[in-house]
């Protein structure tokens, strides 16, 4: 069975447009007050306690891939599939790749902070102090790193090879408790996808519709060379000419042979 058939993992795309307005709302709680006495000790101690820690956790346990974080899927209620699909997460390069958003994430929050006093009367913390607002950005930039490793998460296991999914062991509920970090209450059920088989059908169908189209215009066509033949056939004769019967004689065309005019007698007497 292909790893594409769960909805949950194409959920997890949604990542790609819910990232950037994360982004923006970490602006807006940033800008909502002036910047601190230290602002590279500031950003640097947010960054660690809102990046860098989560990132060890997730090192150690990574994100579950059946784990929307308000919502789930059941452990106990969870396919051989499924959880073939959790014990996949183990490979080494997704941790890497998921590792690594803790250096993108460093960048683009020390260039927000800087720019954050453009969008200041935007911002819902207005006058707030400056520890209030670290404060509210330490969840946010948890939130980003979280998303940022379902993703790369979702994307692995969606390109994944299906018979690399069938020579994985499933994972058991032991391992399970101990080797994922999953949030959220048991109530997510999806039914599983099969637009695979579906659009293998839709094919055939209309292949077979372009089948049956196809000969009847093709009859059509044949029929209309046929009397075209014919009627070129026909005009091709010269005007009121018809064709001669097989026994019929062809009369000849020339007028009939005249008797040669006898000679002038000689008259008596003359010499």
């Amino acid at each position: 069975m292909s790893s594409r058939s769960e909805p949950l993992l194409w959920l997890q795309l949604l990542a790609i447009g819910a990232i950037p307005l994360e982004l923006i709302l970490l602006q807006l709680v940033l800008a909502g007050s002036d910047l601190g006495p230290v602002p590279v000790l500031e950003r640097l101690l947010t960054w660690a306690l809102g990046a860098l820690a989560p990132v060890v956790l997730l090192w150690r346990q990574p994100a579950d891939w059946g784990s929307l974080l308000l919502v789930r899927i059941r452990p106990d209620s969870r396919s051989r599939v499924q959880r073939q699909l959790s014990n996949l997460q183990s490979s080494p390069l997704i941790r890497v790749l998921a590792a690594s958003g803790v250096l993108v994430l460093l960048f683009l929050f020390w260039w927000i902070d800087s720019s954050a006093v453009l969008v200041r009367d935007l911002s819902p913390l207005a006058g707030s102090s400056r520890l209030t607002c670290l404060l509210v950005a330490i969840p946010i930039l948890a939130m980003l790193l979280w998303q940022w490793q379902q993703l790369i998460q979702a994307i692995w296991l969606l390109t994944c090879d299906p018979n690399a999914l069938d020579a994985v062991s499933p994972m058991d509920d032991n391992e399970f408790q101990t080797r994922r970090l999953s949030f959220g209450l048991g109530l997510l059920r999806l039914e599983n996808l099969h637009w695979d088989v579906q659009i293998a059908a839709t094919a055939a169908a209309n292949a077979s519709n372009a089948a049956v189209s196809i000969e009847p215009e093709q009859a059509a066509e044949e029929d209309n060379s046929s009397n075209l033949n014919s009627e070129v056939t026909e005009n091709n004769l010269p005007t009121g000419t018809a064709p001669e019967a097989h026994d019929e004689k062809s009369e000849p065309t020339g007028s009939e042979e005249s008797k040669p005019e006898e000679s002038p007698k000689t008259p008596p007497g003359s010499a």
